[in-house]
């Protein structure tokens, strides 16, 4: 029974994360902003996953999988500390790397905590809000930070389409 009237603002991963999650989440977004001429808060979706660890002492570091080897990945501190908590679906695609070359105290947060949360995007969306940091939903643009699979495919097939004429 909430009034939509009594919505200051629509908070919104913005990324990185997977193209079609985005896409979904940024268009469900802006299609709300729009409707009822709200503002977006975008929320780094790494940053995000660390707010699920809020108020432990030491380092955050969310790992996401990025594929390919690579990682999409922070490093965070809500507390001062030296010991590092890993989280993140990079966890266990990494976890055996980490532990062989870390020198510092670290740990792996329980992966109940380690899933991406709408909670913790509404938790920051609020502090952000307060903050000043909104954009119109016009303006909104998720953040993908490489381009997808299907536009690298597609660029290498112009590549070599355009090596063909040449030869």
């Amino acid at each position: 029974e909430l009034d939509m009237d009594t919505i200051d603002a629509i908070a919104v991963a913005a990324g990185p994360g997977s193209f079609t999650g985005l896409r979904i989440g940024s268009a469900t977004a802006k299609g709300l902003g729009l409707a009822l001429d709200k503002p977006l808060v975008g929320i780094p979706t790494v940053e995000a996953l660390a707010y699920n660890l809020y108020d432990v002492n030491g380092l955050i570091c969310p790992i996401m999988d990025a594929r390919r080897k690579q990682v999409y990945t922070g490093i965070y501190r809500y507390e001062m500390g030296e010991a590092v908590t890993f989280l993140g679906d990079g966890v266990p695609v990494f976890k055996d790397i980490i532990a062989d070359k870390l020198t510092v105290p670290f740990s792996f947060a329980p992966a109940h905590l380690s899933r991406q949360r709408a909670g913790a995007v509404g938790a920051l969306g609020v502090l952000y809000y307060k903050e000043g940091r909104t954009e119109t939903a016009a303006e909104h643009k998720p953040d993908y930070l490489r381009v997808s699979q299907a536009e690298r495919e597609r660029a290498q097939k112009l590549k070599k389409g355009s090596e063909g004429e040449n030869a």
